[in-house]
């Protein structure tokens, strides 16, 4: 009878080491409760703040509101330039930033030795993606504005904003690298395949959604970013449509107009005009973001 209890008594210990079953289905509730309670007081007071912003801004939205230059009246001002601004400014930092980023993810994960060099290097992107955007702001003018000399205008906004937003691309990039299964890797190598070749036909096409993901995300963020812009000399009100091939052009943006509205002193201007550009960015994130999201489950169904 000691031989056969022996087993059962040393199983009761380990499981009163760990915690009775009863306790830990109640401290695994209670943590998932707690995680229930903070998502919807987010998603709570997400939907007033949306409520509130469409409530005063909403109204105010028609046809001259998004086709009129900005105007020192009320009821006459407009968000076009801002508008074509903002559309620009995504393209060119989509252009610059997603090659970069996705050729940077495929050598950090495909082709570079793995030595301290690169482990340096892999921290310090790592690191980049939580740095503070004003500090981007000062690095675009301090390298495009002055030392290249490209001025105050639409390249150097939207180098400033792809240098905000690449590291957010390398590390998804890398990560949706890192989920394709080393046997594509190896079927490739072991047909003849050069290393480029599966990488660039079996590799990069099977990451492509993840990749995607991560461009969503980048972009989202940038599209948001008053700062850098601000540092890097956006007007507060041109009378201009911007276009993505006039590089060297003035330019303004979305976030810079609510800014300027938000710290006028009239109703009109504060919390009319102002929300009612909240609520037009809203509409283009989720608009470029929609797009993006189809691009990407296209990409999925294919793989």
């Amino acid at each position: 009878m000691d031989v056969i209890s022996t087993p059962r008594s040393n199983a009761r210990k380990a499981l009163d080491q760990l915690g009775r079953p009863a306790e830990r289905r109640f401290g695994e509730l209670a943590f998932r409760g707690l995680l229930l309670f903070g998502t919807i007081i987010a998603c709570l007071v997400l939907g007033v703040l949306l409520v509130s912003v469409g409530m005063d801004g909403i109204p105010r939205l028609n046809a001259a509101f998004l086709t009129e230059y900005s105007s020192r009246f009320a009821d006459e001002t407009g968000i076009r330039a801002q508008l074509t601004g903002t559309l620009s400014l995504m393209v060119l930092v989509a252009l610059i930033a997603c090659p970069i980023g996705v050729g940077a993810a495929i050598y950090l994960e495909e082709f570079a030795p793995r030595n301290r060099f690169t482990r340096l290097i892999e921290v310090n992107i790592a690191n980049l993606a939580g740095v503070p955007s004003i500090v981007y702001g000062l690095l675009g003018l301090a390298v495009f504005v002055y030392f290249l000399s490209v001025g105050r205008h639409l390249l150097a906004g939207a180098a400033t904003l792809a240098l905000l937003v690449l590291p957010v691309i390398i590390v998804a990039g890398r990560e949706a690298i890192k989920a394709v299964p080393q046997e594509i890797r190896a079927g490739g190598l072991a047909l003849g395949a050069t290393r480029w070749q599966v990488a660039s036909r079996q590799v990069l096409p099977a990451a492509l959604p993840g990749m995607l993901t991560g461009t969503i995300l980048s972009l989202s963020r940038a599209i948001g970013e008053t700062a850098p812009l601000l540092a890097v000399g956006a007007a507060f009100s041109i009378r201009q449509n911007v276009k993505p091939w006039e590089l060297f052009s003035d330019f303004s943006a979305l976030p810079i107009v609510i800014y300027q509205y938000a710290s006028f002193p009239g109703e009109d201007f504060r919390v009319e005009a102002a929300s009612a550009g909240i609520v037009v960015l809203l509409a283009v994130l989720l608009l470029m973001n929609s797009v993006a999201i189809v691009l990407r489950n296209r990409y999925s169904r294919r793989t």
